[in-house]
């Protein structure tokens, strides 16, 4: 048994002991993400840093340091000063941000700093009890599937009492740490991708929902000094995020929001996940216009008003609005996995000007190789200004644009482990993947009966045509992960409220967390 030290508010400092089994640490699709005090402990996150550090120091150019940051959840401040002392206590320099800020945030200084990556910690929006990490490339970038799985094998050898750490002072007496504020140098980048004055100027009302996250307070300053007037709600330091089940900006999430739009008579609410790399949009009438629309609209933004003709790139459940949209510019749309960790890649390969996904992370090539919900909220107001629409009048231009309507609904149906089991022992094979019979226990969800799904993304399946859920995109999860999802355009309206599938569905079959 060792002792272990970490930082603790006030820069006091902070012994404990710990002898725990070792857990088995899984990435998702972008990080891991355990419970406080369960699995997510500072053995743990020690581990992590360790195995991390170890994977740096083979494959990464490590001379050129780490940055660390991390969000406003509770102990984050106290964790990344933990990842700080293991990384320096493996020779490897870190630059430790000197207060929360967003992921896109740390991921811009990476790249800015020329360091070797960095390490965010963050849960995003899970609920307030998680917290988790993220690594990022020396792009600032999610780190690819392929290379994440070499990281966990990394942190798996590691055992928590063969963690090497250096305490801050040390640290800093031989050069390894390094504290600094991020805001002016991103601040600075930020207003060479929009013409800021012109959003500004704009006589309008804007409500932005921080949702307690570290994205507090960067809408009011950027856009602040012009006409444009910006309110901000759930901005105060709170990481038990009363009021909300999770920091994640859909609804019901939302809710507040939509009311406080209404009652200040604003044109748009603007909403932030918990480390500020995911966007909502409300209109001005308080309706939430939902993830594939908007991805829709800056994808329309990048084509139409700053004239980029360059490939887009998709997730499997992203709308095909970006295929019709790619058809009428003449440009190429890839498709890749089901999360977050796919996008950046395949933009980098392709040359890709924006990617995004089914849960509001939206990546900008003339930015970062990052989710940003800043640059994402600031390119929305951009494109609201040189249209002069509202966000709902912005969707009906784009409809009209496209020649149809598009419409997307969410619901998750969520098993236990052992539920899943049981489902998946009753599957039976065919030609076409498994057919399985799933039912909820809730009265009032639907009732999804003999439909196909096959294990293998990217590979055509059959389902049943008669009892769907009255929805336009099927979720069944696995625990945290993503179980089976038929893509929204497959599914058309059918007598009593249902949704009927009306061609071969794309079913994907992940353990993704990142939702």
């Amino acid at each position: 048994m060792r002792w272990r030290t970490c930082r603790a508010p006030l820069k006091q400092r902070v012994w404990f002991d710990v002898a725990l089994e070792e857990t088995e640490i899984k990435f998702g699709t972008d990080g891991w993400r355990a419970v406080i005090g369960g699995d997510y402990t500072f053995r743990n996150v020690g581990r992590v840093a360790q195995g991390f550090g170890s994977y740096v120091r083979e494959h990464w150019n490590w001379q050129r340091g780490i940055v660390v940051g991390y969000d406003r959840r509770f102990g984050s401040e106290r964790f990344a000063a933990h990842v700080a002392s293991v990384l320096s206590g493996n020779g490897i320099p870190v630059h430790l941000v000197d207060r929360p800020c967003p992921t896109p945030v740390v991921a811009f200084s990476a790249a800015r700093l020329q360091a070797a990556g960095a390490v965010m910690i963050t849960a995003s929006h899970n609920p307030p009890a998680d917290n988790g990490c993220k690594i990022r490339t020396a792009t600032g970038a999610a780190v690819a599937p392929e290379k994440l799985s070499e990281i966990e094998a990394e942190v798996a050898r590691v055992d928590g009492d063969s963690v090497i750490f250096l305490d801050e002072a040390s640290a800093v007496d031989a050069g390894l740490w390094n504290e600094f504020n991020p805001d002016q140098a991103y601040l600075d980048h930020i207003s060479t991708l929009v013409d800021l004055n012109r959003v500004r100027d704009r006589d309008i009302a804007v409500v932005v929902d921080a949702m307690y996250g570290s994205a507090a307070a960067w809408f009011p300053q950027v856009l602040g000094g012009g006409r444009l007037r910006v309110s901000e709600i759930h901005s105060a330091w709170n990481p038990r995020f009363p009021g909300l089940a999770r920091p994640e900006p859909i609804p019901p999430q939302t809710d507040e929001l939509s009311v406080a739009v209404r009652d200040s008579d604003a044109v748009v609410g603007i909403a932030t996940d918990g480390d500020g790399d995911r966007l909502g949009v409300v209109d001005g009438s308080g309706e939430f216009v939902d993830q594939l629309r908007t991805i829709a609209l800056l994808a329309f933004y990048f084509l139409e008003h700053r004239n980029l003709r360059r490939p887009l790139v998709k997730t499997l459940t992203t709308s095909s609005m970006l295929e019709r949209l790619g058809k009428i510019y003449d440009v190429h749309v890839e498709e890749g996995g089901g999360g977050r960790k796919y996008v950046a890649p395949a933009m980098t390969e392709l040359d890709a000007i924006m990617g995004g996904e089914e849960s509001g992370g939206y990546v900008f090539a003339p930015h970062m190789p990052e989710r940003d919900g800043v640059v994402a909220g600031l390119y929305f107001l951009d494109l609201m200004v040189r249209e002069g629409k509202t966000p709902s009048e912005l969707v009906t231009m784009l409809f009209q644009k496209l020649g149809r309507e598009y419409h997307y609904g969410r619901r998750d149906f969520r098993f236990s482990a052992e539920a899943w089991s049981a489902i998946e022992a009753q599957a039976v094979p065919d030609a076409h993947g498994c057919r399985a019979r799933v039912a909820e226990n809730d009265a009032k969800s639907a009732e999804v009966r003999m439909f196909f799904v096959h294990a293998l993304q990217g590979v055509e399946a059959q389902a049943d045509l008669n009892l769907l859920p009255a929805l336009d995109d099927l979720r069944i999860r696995r625990g945290r992960g993503i179980g089976h999802v038929v893509r929204a355009e497959n599914l058309e309206s059918a007598p009593g409220g249902r949704r009927r599938l009306v061609r071969p569905a794309w079913i994907a079959r992940t353990g993704d967390q990142d939702l």
